[in-house]
Order: C-alpha cells, then sequence, then structure tokens
C-alpha cells in the first residue's frame, strides 16, 4: 500500500509539473522549440548504440544480425522523424507552407493527393524507387482547419507506449508534442522499462523544461493515469483489449493505433526465378520482422488459384523460412497464442522446433470463404502466417480479394499489393481502384508498410470513420510531420525487385550485414559524410 501511494505522488508530483508547463510549450517561440528538437535528435545519435544494444538484450537477440532492427526502429527512426519535424518547423517559422505547391494533385474523387516522400537526395538514395503520397479526404484543404486536432494547444496528453518497436511511444510523444503543441507523459511498457534511463537521457531537453515526462508501469498505473484529473487525453498503442480496457478507465478523449490482420494481395504473371526468390525474401521479412510481434506483420498472403507459379513463389517462401536464424518468443503470450490459433490444423508447416521459448516460421493453408477461421478474426502476433487462395481471371480475382481483405479480416491499419511491372502496365486501371477501394489507413504497393511507418512525413493508424463501438485497427493518426489534415490513406510505392534482385534493403531477414548497414545509418544521421555513404552503400550491396 504504501509503495502504491509513493508511485501516485510521484505521478501526480510529474503531473502537476506537465500542467504548469503546458501552456509555456503552447506558446514557446517555433526557433525555441526546435533548438529542443535538435539537442534531443543530437544526443539519440550520441547514445544510438546503447538504446540499440539495451533493445536487443531486451528480446535476446543479442549480437545476431537481427539486432540491426533494433537501431533501424528505434534511434534511426527517432532520428529521421525529429529530422522531419524540425524541416517543418523550420519553413513555419520562415514564413513558408508546410509543403510546396507542386506536390499537391488532385485525384478524381475530388479528394487531394500530396507527396511527401522523398524530400532530399539521401532520401533517393536511401530507399531508391520509393514515392509515398498522402491522400487526403474530399473537401480536406491544406492549412490546417480548426477541428482537425484531437487536442487544444497547451494540453497534457498520456501516450501509453507498446511493447514491441521500441520508437513507438516517444514517436507518439512527438506527434503531440509538435503538431498539437500538448505535453506528454509517456508510460512505457513493461517489457522495455530497461530502455527508460535512455529514454530519460536523449529527451532530457525537453523534460528538464517539464514539457514531457514518462514513468513506466502495469495496467494499474495506465489506469490511473487515464482517469487523472490533469491529463486531457489519452493515446494508446496496443491491442484492441488493451483500448477496450483503457475506455473503461476514461472518459477523456482516446486515440489509438491498434492491431491488424495485414493482407498482402499478389497478382499472377511471368516472373523470373529471381524475381520470385527476391519478392519471397520480402514477404517473409515482412511477416519475420521483430520475430512478428509487429501490428503490421503480415499475416494473410492472399494468393490467385490460376497463378502458373504459385507453387514455385511459395516453395521459395518455404526455403527462405528455413534459413532463418531462430529467434526467441519474448513477447508475452505469444507461445499460447500460436497453440490456440494452431490447434487442430492439418496443413501447418512449420521450419524448426517448438519449445517454451521458441516458435518456428510457420505457413497454414486456410479457406478464403471460411467465415470462422480465427486467423482471419484475430491478430497473430507470432510467426504464423496463412495462405489464402482465390480463384478468377486477373481483374475479377483483384475485386474479390479486395473484398475479401475489407469484408473478412480484421483490421484497417495497413494492406499490401504485389504486381509485377508488367502487370502494373497492363491492369493499370484495376490496381487503382483497388488502391482507393482498400480501406486501411496505409496502402503499400510492392513495398511493406512497415518502411511507412518509419517515413515521419506520414499519418500513421487506421483508416478513417472507426468508432468507439466499432474500434477496427483504432481512432486517430500519429506521425504526420507535414500536419497534413483529414488524411484518408497513405499509398507507398516500391520497386517490385530492387536492383535486379541483387540488393537487399536493411529491413530484410536476409540482409547479412544488416547489423552493421542499421549502424551505419546512425552514423550517417550524426555525421552525413560521403565516407560513412560510401561504406553504407558497399555492405548494403553486399549483405
Amino acid at each position: 500500500m504504501d509503495g502504491q501511494r509513493g508511485l501516485s505522488a510521484h505521478l501526480d508530483a510529474a503531473l502537476a509539473r506537465l500542467r504548469e508547463h503546458a501552456a509555456v510549450w503552447a506558446t514557446l517561440p517555433i526557433a525555441e522549440k526546435t533548438a529542443l528538437l535538435r539537442a534531443c535528435r543530437d544526443r539519440v545519435a550520441r547514445s544510438a548504440e546503447r538504446w540499440t544494444a539495451v533493445a536487443a538484450e531486451i528480446k535476446g537477440i543479442g549480437q545476431m544480425e537481427a539486432a540491426g532492427e533494433e537501431a533501424l526502429s528505434g534511434p534511426w527512426g527517432t532520428m529521421r522523424a525529429l529530422d522531419a519535424y524540425i524541416r517543418t518547423l523550420r519553413r513555419m517559422d520562415q514564413g513558408r507552407s508546410r509543403i510546396a505547391a507542386r506536390r499537391v494533385r488532385a485525384r478524381n474523387d475530388g479528394g487531394t493527393a500530396v507527396r511527401v516522400f522523398p524530400n532530399a537526395l539521401f532520401d533517393r538514395v536511401l530507399l531508391p524507387g520509393v514515392s509515398a503520397d498522402v491522400w487526403l479526404e474530399p473537401g480536406a484543404a491544406l492549412g490546417r482547419p480548426s477541428d482537425s486536432q484531437s487536442t487544444e494547444p497547451g494540453s497534457v496528453v498520456a501516450v501509453m507506449g507498446a511493447g514491441n518497436v521500441t520508437s513507438i511511444g516517444v514517436l507518439d510523444v512527438f506527434s503531440r508534442l509538435v503538431n498539437e503543441s500538448a505535453v506528454c507523459m509517456l508510460k512505457v511498457h513493461p517489457l522495455l522499462q530497461p530502455l527508460l534511463p535512455v529514454f530519460d537521457d536523449v529527451f532530457a531537453p525537453l523534460i528538464d523544461m517539464g514539457f514531457f515526462a514518462t514513468t513506466c508501469g502495469d495496467g494499474g498505473e495506465g489506469a490511473y493515469l487515464c482517469a487523472h484529473p490533469l491529463i486531457d487525453a489519452v493515446h494508446v498503442t496496443g491491442s484492441t483489449a488493451t483500448y477496450g480496457a483503457i475506455a473503461i478507465e476514461t472518459t477523456k478523449p482516446l486515440t489509438a493505433e491498434l492491431g491488424n490482420v495485414t493482407p498482402a494481395i499478389v497478382m499472377g504473371g511471368r516472373w523470373s526465378d529471381r524475381e520470385i526468390e527476391y519478392v519471397a525474401e520480402s514477404v517473409v521479412s515482412a511477416k519475420l520482422h521483430n520475430n512478428a510481434y509487429d501490428c503490421i506483420a503480415l499475416q494473410v498472403l492472399v494468393l490467385p488459384a490460376r497463378w502458373a507459379q504459385r507453387a514455385d513463389f511459395v516453395a521459395a517462401i518455404e526455403r527462405v523460412m528455413r534459413t532463418v536464424p531462430k529467434r526467441p518468443a519474448y513477447y508475452p503470450g505469444s507461445v499460447a497464442r500460436f497453440a490456440e490459433l494452431t490447434r487442430g490444423r492439418s496443413s501447418l508447416r512449420a521450419f524448426g522446433t517448438m519449445d517454451d521459448a521458441h516458435i518456428p516460421p510457420t505457413i497454414v493453408e486456410v479457406d478464403a470463404n471460411d467465415s470462422d477461421e480465427l486467423l482471419f478474426r484475430h491478430e497473430a502476433f507470432c510467426p504464423l502466417l496463412a495462405i489464402a487462395t482465390i480463384d478468377g481471371d486477373p481483374s475479377t480475382y483483384l475485386r474479390d480479394a479486395v473484398r475479401f481483405c475489407n469484408e473478412r479480416l480484421a483490421g484497417d491499419l495497413a494492406a499490401h499489393i504485389i504486381a509485377h511491372p508488367a502487370t502494373l502496365r497492363e491492369h493499370a486501371a484495376d490496381i487503382d481502384a483497388a488502391i482507393e477501394q482498400l480501406r486501411y489507413g496505409c496502402v503499400g504497393v510492392n513495398l511493406w508498410c512497415g518502411v511507412g511507418f518509419l517515413l515521419a512525413e506520414l499519418p500513421w493508424g487506421a483508416a478513417p470513420g472507426n468508432t468507439p463501438g466499432s474500434i477496427g485497427s483504432g481512432l486517430g493518426s500519429v506521425h504526420n510531420s507535414f500536419d497534413l489534415p483529414y488524411p484518408q490513406k497513405s499509398v507507398l510505392r516500391g520497386p517490385f525487385c530492387s536492383f535486379g534482385g541483387y540488393v537487399r534493403p536493411p529491413w530484410f531477414v536476409t540482409q547479412r550485414n544488416a547489423r552493421a548497414v542499421s549502424a551505419l545509418l546512425c552514423d550517417y544521421e550524426r555525421n552525413a559524410s560521403p565516407l560513412t555513404l560510401s561504406r553504407l552503400a558497399w555492405l548494403t550491396i553486399t549483405g
């Protein structure tokens, strides 16, 4: 009881300090805000190796190549986001528009598309052939309308961080700090408690000024924060169950980014052997990044029944899964969840052995017409990939696949289309219609939407239109460094087979130099030298 009272007193004091400084942050000159963000960014750069090492230790991957994921999705993603916010604030301070007019085009449905990536030469070097647009809802105009914010400037927001990707909570905080001029209390997930000293160190410029505070605890601490009179709004990243528990605890405005049964619709065509292998590696990476503990980990691979190379493609996926190093099932409950989702199935193909600490990558063939299929209704959050097959000629298949994703699969966060360049040309109108009709917050064409999470220029969240009674993948969005109003969806496009299939991006689980490449990306953010860039290119190519 004394411990609980002490915790409450600690939180009360921290929230009172945030409340005291909330109006100061809201009215702070842009140049001073920019300086604080730049100071945090420099401290993240200096502590990138420490952040990565702690995260890798939490997940039991130590010196494995997979530790590169932790550098990429933790410190590097945070530095890149801070750079994006700093650029926007600098443009505002100079009296310029957040985004150049040449990047804006009208869509046929009356909405607007805004090109937000690439922005600089290094963007094109880092992600060659990648582009990203934000679609605004019809009627939305650039220049923020007064009701596009979820909180008023000077508010105090409680951010409930997730336990899987280490940058999620801090990126949610910066969305509120910059886009809404709100101060934030970040509750770090108990799994990530060892990172709390790192966060307190790298974000000290904001913490010392009373604009940001951190804590770590279980659901009891979260419930205390959500109901606290000094909290104006709450944001949570997690499962629908977590959202439901928080919704009971608070009457305050509540935004959320929840899970997703993530699909990838594969268009057929004639692919070379190298293209089959490359795309198989891409699919496995979308499934097994962070050992599948991602809200956008690929869960349902949709294949055309009439595709002559279907069996070859599935066989290539299996070959890749056999080569992926064994990783601990670090996320609580995932072993039991895997057992529940696979119980009684006869079509399982596991690539490795299972024990109390490990789950092997596993494929299961499922019936696309089975309305009771658990893998359509529940996020797996473990290395289990379902393959569903749909019949029809290419146009009919694509329409039915889109309908299947929209109507059968839980969540509306992200979806993917995979198509050969020849197919993109031949069925351009069908694919454009599919992108428009997919009811998801992010749609990737030949690119995993996990990349979209790391591009702070993109709004990140569920498709608009959800309600507390029909929550889908959540309410509201985060990131959005250009602060674009009323985003409808983000659309990512990438190369079908990068550099002819000879070069693996750093997030591929088959990138043999992933740890060194990701560390060099962090170094480049700190010191953008030609030497670092050349080393980065060489390691990426040879990996």
